[in-house]
């Protein structure tokens, strides 16, 4: 059996998580923190090339890897324009696509930046899986109210997508047989609805839909947004930062991981508030897809750091067990699922996609 060589890449904000695989085994793997005060030097998130770069050479050198001999880099990227489920390799239509910022921007279109670049002039193919702008929505779930305001599908695509299929493999079924609600909570919580194999209603987790998270406000009541965009205290930046990274619990209690939140919950009755404003927004969501769903579903799967806490875990379970069996997978499956998506190409299962002009 031919031995498959495979670097892994997910940047998030403040992180570089990367891994080392050979098929499916992952042999090294790491998670660097960045501190904002390195990365305040740099004005926007793509100037960050050359510093994250640096960190991937120093894990293949202090590891004893050379890039040249890998079969595939893949990375968690990018922001294009929508795209179906799929493995896509990183070209220069993509990186122009993602550089517009047209659709968004993230630390996850550096990662594609990145592979692409270290990859020019060898034999190892730069891929991302599942992109973050995968859109298999139904068309009825597109519309928002107004035409001029379409509902986007920009969510967790990835783990969402390798979370249901390991849940299928445990269970000894095809992903593609399934019906089930995924609910990713991490810095930000999307929820979407799984029908046979395709992610055809999610919210928002990047423009404010949905619950709201550590850091993000997810949906907010449109007239009183909009009155607050025109008071002229804030700046349209400043109204962005609003809504994804200083909203949700970081608005509320100053405060964005959940563990210190859950900790002071049980003395604080205004943290205890705000803690159980999350999960019951988020359970709402979850219940919302079930109608998406028909009623029809297998299982609901939470999944995501947040999934570690045995009280939110707990808690859900009471709150949305009614729907279907509630299935926990703690933490983030991303790493593996973008091993095994470049894989499947290099076996021959999956077709390489390119991203249109």
């Amino acid at each position: 059996m031919k031995q498959y060589k495979i670097l892994t890449i997910n940047f998030g904000s403040t992180s570089s998580k990367l891994a080392y695989y050979v098929n499916e085994e992952c042999k090294l793997k790491t998670s660097l923190d960045h501190s904002v005060q390195e990365l305040s030097v740099f004005g926007d998130v793509l100037e960050q090339d050359g510093y994250r770069r640096a960190a991937i050479e120093r894990f293949l050198k202090d590891n004893g890897l050379n890039f040249n001999e890998l079969d595939v880099v893949a990375a968690r990227g990018g922001h294009t324009k929508p795209l179906e489920g799929g493995v896509y390799k990183i070209d220069e239509n993509m990186l122009e696509q993602q550089a517009s910022g047209l659709y968004g921007r993230h630390a996850c279109d550096v990662g594609s930046k990145i592979a692409y670049k270290m990859a020019e002039g060898t034999n190892v193919l730069p891929v991302v899986v599942d992109p973050p702008v995968t859109d298999e929505f139904i068309e009825e779930a597109r519309l928002s109210g107004h035409p001029e305001l379409p509902r986007e599908s920009r969510f967790h695509a990835l783990n969402h997508r390798a979370t249901g299929k390991r849940f299928a493999h445990d269970t000894g079924k095809k992903y593609e047989d399934l019906n089930l609600i995924v609910a990713h909570m991490g810095g930000g919580i999307t929820v979407a609805a799984h029908r046979k194999g395709k992610m055809i209603d999610a919210t928002n987790g990047i423009d404010g839909d949905g619950p709201f998270s550590t850091n993000r406000t997810g949906g907010l009541p449109v007239g009183s947004l909009v009155n607050l965009c025109f008071s002229g205290r804030y700046s349209h930046k400043e109204i962005k930062t609003m809504l994804n990274g200083e909203g949700g619990l970081t608005a509320y209690l100053k405060e964005n991981d959940v563990r210190t939140v859950e900790e002071k919950a049980a003395e604080d009755s205004y943290f205890a508030l705000c803690l159980e404003g999350m999960i019951y927004q988020t359970c709402k969501e979850i219940a919302a897809m079930g109608a998406v769903l028909e009623g029809n579903v297998d299982a609901v799967i939470i999944t995501g750091g947040i999934a570690n806490s045995k009280k939110i875990t707990a808690r859900m379970k009471e709150r949305i067990g009614f729907v279907a069996p509630v299935i926990f997978y703690p933490g983030e499956n991303e790493m593996d699922a973008l091993a095994l998506g470049a894989l499947e190409v290099l076996k021959g299962n999956e077709p390489l996609k390119t991203v249109s002009v």
